[in-house]
């Protein structure tokens, strides 16, 4: 379910200039922020879990999947040249997969490693907090990506719907509603943080068997789903 052509095709679309200057740019701000906070308040290990989940885990890695994820296929269902890679005998959920892992690739990539960095940067990864958020991060890009993958095949407006689930839903109603942090990517991944790290320093409000199952059934339903809308995309003579 893995296609090499269409791979290089996405990664060159998602790390085209404009694209990687995006990606970059939040990785090198956590890493600028977590210097400067080292510099001035020295070795913090509540510091540097509030750092990277306030920022890495709560803004970065989302709006890296939303760049990612919709970036990976919505730009060519947007233009009309997805009906070229349609037109070649690539069965359409090997296009998906291939898709899915891209952008979960490049996720990780921009997401995970400068949590790992910036986390030592802060403390040297004293009570696993670095080890915990980075697992969280790697986590999260799975979930991230499928889910925007998914709204870059269903709608023009993806990138839209992708940043209000990630500033709005996540940020703002998941700090204030209780019962939206159940429906939070990010929480499901702090449960997987605050495992490794300890409650002290990483406060989850949903169980771990709980996220496990809710990351499983995201993740996979939003990638069979999306090979779904894929295959009722038509070409033009095709009965």
């Amino acid at each position: 379910m893995y296609d090499p052509t269409v791979a290089r095709l996405t990664y060159r679309a998602l790390l085209g200039r404009r694209r990687a200057l995006i990606l970059f740019l939040l990785p090198a701000l956590l890493i600028l922020i977590a210097i400067a906070v080292r510099a001035l308040t020295g070795v913090d290990d509540k510091v540097a879990a509030d750092l990277l989940g306030g920022f890495a885990l709560a803004t970065m890695v989302p709006l890296i999947g939303v760049i990612a994820g919709t970036g990976a296929i919505g730009p060519e269902i947007d233009d009309g040249s997805i009906v070229y890679l349609l037109s070649k005998p690539v069965k359409r959920p090997t296009i998906i997969m291939t898709k899915l892992t891209v952008a979960i690739a490049v996720t990780m990539a921009f997401s995970a490693i400068p949590t790992l960095i910036a986390g030592f940067i802060l403390n040297g990864n004293g009570q696993q907090i670095a080890v915990a958020y980075t697992i969280a991060a790697l986590v999260a890009s799975i979930a991230y990506s499928a889910l925007f993958l998914l709204l870059g095949t269903v709608s023009r407006h993806a990138v839209v719907f992708g940043l209000v689930y990630a500033l709005i839903w996540e940020s703002l109603f998941g700090s204030l509603v209780s019962g939206a942090k159940t429906l939070s990517v990010q929480q499901w991944a702090l449960s997987l943080a605050e495992k490794v790290a300890g409650e002290g320093y990483v406060d989850a409000t949903v169980g771990l068997p709980t996220a496990a199952v809710l990351l499983t059934v995201v993740t996979v339903g939003a990638t069979v789903y999306a090979g779904q809308k894929l295959r009722r995309l038509t070409l033009a003579g095709e009965e």
